[in-house]
């Protein structure tokens, strides 16, 4: 236990090149997360990639698209895919409603809004609250599991959405509109 004590007390401190790479990485998982529920699951996504949170309108629909794609919206001039997440993550089918709203997100320079089943709120999560996603590559997709954190009774799954959308997802975007 004590050299579990002084490796944490060593990686907490501020000397030595090896101390500050952990903190850096631990950094960009902490922070401040929005929270939002795909029908059973709570998800976060870092509050900095959020642009707004909008009432859901239909969007136009554009032929050929993949599923997860609904369509486009015109967000004050600007042409905006929307994109249903449940679809994308294969989650139980859930009606529209009073509380689906959109999640205008700003990844890479690009608008993009990802239509989820509610917002919950903004949290702070503290870097030691957050743990590595189990390694369940071989079955599911983890690479755009950030961490997972336990907040009281709740478990949020907290996801990099640029790596969700990855680049070659975000040229076809690009080619559909």
């Amino acid at each position: 236990m004590t050299a579990t004590l002084a490796q944490h007390e060593r990686a907490r401190s501020d000397f030595g090149a090896s101390s500050r790479k952990p903190r850096a990485e631990a950094q960009s998982v902490g922070g401040e997360y929005l929270t939002f529920r795909l029908g059973a699951e709570e998800y976060g996504i870092d509050i900095l990639k959020v642009q707004e949170i909008r009432s859901y309108e239909v969007p136009t629909r554009i032929a050929n698209s993949p599923p997860f794609l609904k369509g486009v919206v015109n967000l004050r001039g600007v042409i905006v895919p929307i994109i249903d997440l449940r679809v994308k993550l294969a989650c139980a089918e859930a009606e529209l409603n009073a509380l689906t709203v959109v999640i205008v997100l700003n990844i890479k320079g690009r608008v993009v809004g990802a239509v989820v089943d509610s917002v919950s709120d903004v949290m702070q999560l503290a870097t030691n609250t957050i743990q590595p996603a189990p390694d369940m590559s071989a079955v599911v997709d983890i690479r755009f599991i950030q961490g997972i954190a336990n907040v009281g009774e709740r478990m949020l799954i907290l996801m990099d959405i640029e790596r969700l959308l990855s680049s070659g997802e975000m040229s076809l975007l690009d080619s559909a509109i």
